[in-house]
């Protein structure tokens, strides 16, 4: 199988690059899993100041695979493993962002986005609903917002994601935003980053301990429902479900 994968590093940063254009870098089972392995060989190397996530494309994640979808507990594994690493995680983004890949937006440390950037909750759309990546969403982004978003599926851009939490910061290019950023993690003392992410995290990790059972269930429950699957065959044959009024 081709690696969906790709590394890069330079001066402390691995980059990590989601490279599966055939499904818009949607998260399938292979995709969860070789970034779960490259998180852990990040973690693993000293050499590693910090990892930054970015995709090839003009879709940063489209969301679960719906042919080929991770168990819900491997998506809970792998957004919890983000948030736990001791190294900072930061998202770049310059492309489309839906559904499951805002958890995975939500569980990165610091998030930057460029003008292209799109950002919409679909699931409601599909028949389900965003469970599993709410673990990094609800303690992290403004809730009145989020009941907006998650019930319509609105399409939204990157200053209203800023405005929201779910971006860092946003600007007309994305590497001049990420500068004085990758910068200042560089600087920074190792054993510092991962105490002060520790803090940081704490109140996200408590959301796991407490709810990722019971949205794990939640979600597999949602997407063997008739209404997913009604929502997912319209998906695909590019129409309406048959719900819309």
């Amino acid at each position: 199988m081709t690696d969906l994968v790709r590394h890069a590093h330079d001066r402390g940063v691995t980059t990590l690059t989601l490279d599966s254009p055939a499904n818009r870098n949607a998260l399938s089972a292979q995709l969860v899993r070789e970034l779960s392995d490259a998180l852990t060989r990040c973690g693993n190397d000293d050499d590693v100041r910090a990892v930054l996530l970015t995709h090839t494309g003009n879709t940063f994640c489209a969301g679960a695979d719906l042919r080929h979808p991770p168990h819900p507990e491997e998506l809970v594994r792998l957004l919890r493993q983000i948030v736990k690493l001791r190294k900072p995680v930061v998202a770049r983004v310059t492309g489309h962002v839906r559904a499951g890949g805002l958890g995975l937006l939500a569980a990165c440390d610091i998030a930057a986005a460029g003008p292209e950037a799109t950002f919409a909750f679909t699931e409601v759309r599909i028949g389900v609903a965003p469970a599993v990546i709410s673990l990094t969403l609800l303690p992290r982004t403004d809730p009145r917002a989020l009941t907006r978003y998650y019930l319509t599926g609105e399409k939204f851009d990157p200053a209203e994601a800023t405005r929201i939490g779910l971006l860092t910061a946003t600007g007309a290019d994305v590497d001049d935003v990420l500068e004085p950023v990758l910068d200042g993690l560089r600087r920074a003392s190792p054993k510092a980053l991962a105490e002060t992410k520790r803090l940081l995290t704490a109140k996200v990790l408590e959301s796991f301990d407490q709810d990722a059972g019971r949205l794990s269930r939640l979600s597999a429950r949602l997407f063997d429902s008739d209404e997913a699957d009604e929502g997912m065959r319209a998906f695909r044959e590019r129409r309406d479900p048959q719900w819309v009024v």
